[in-house]
């Protein structure tokens, strides 16, 4: 049957429905091509699981318009079923009375967002801001309440007047006192002037 030879009413319904159908498949196309950068995908062998790989993450923690830590990741990856953010190029910065008292550079974390514990790991630079920064292996945060953990390979320098090398520290809450621990050896140095 020829088109010309349809009525009025089916011409303009086989154009509405040609239009909807076209315009239906432009918004699957244009959502396939904005959406790219967005990988979501299926983590092999687990239905429920997705992952997302993200660049640029902040994560903060505040409670009562007072800020107590943010990690930024360069890039990270997010895993739905346990919760937990994979972060490379890492920066964590530490508040008290909403100033920075720690900071901390590594080239990888983890935070899980079920117990909120931080632990960072390779190439771990904490610096606090009484002068003090220490190099280990791994750093664990739990929570404000309770010591920052850092193990592995520990250098702790003060200026240029002490070095500790330890296999363990333990930072207090307040991030102001320290305990080295394991295999300690201190040297003190005398300011000449």
């Amino acid at each position: 049957m020829d088109f010309k030879q349809l009525s009025k009413k089916k011409r303009v319904y086989l154009v509405i429905t040609a239009a909807v159908t076209a315009i239906l498949l432009w918004a699957f196309v244009s959502a396939r091509i904005i959406t790219h950068d967005f990988n979501r995908q299926m983590v092999s062998g687990k239905q429920n699981e997705q992952e997302a790989i993200v660049k640029g993450v902040i994560l903060t923690e505040t409670k009562n318009d007072k800020k107590y830590w943010e990690i930024y990741g360069d890039t990270g990856h997010w895993h739905s079923q346990n919760g937990v953010a994979e972060l490379d190029s890492v920066w964590v910065n530490f508040y008290k009375d909403n100033k920075v008292t720690m900071s901390i550079k590594s080239s990888k974390g983890t935070y899980d967002s079920k117990t909120k514990v931080i632990k960072l790991y390779k190439d771990t630079l904490i610096a606090l801001d009484n002068g003090v920064t220490l190099n280990a292996d791994k750093l664990t945060y739990v929570n404000s309440e309770n010591p920052i953990v850092a193990e592995g390979h520990i250098k702790v320098r003060k200026d240029n007047s002490m070095l500790a090398t330890a296999e363990k520290i333990v930072i207090s809450p307040d991030y102001e006192n320290f305990k080295i621990i394991g295999n300690t050896v201190t040297k003190v140095y005398e300011d000449k002037k």
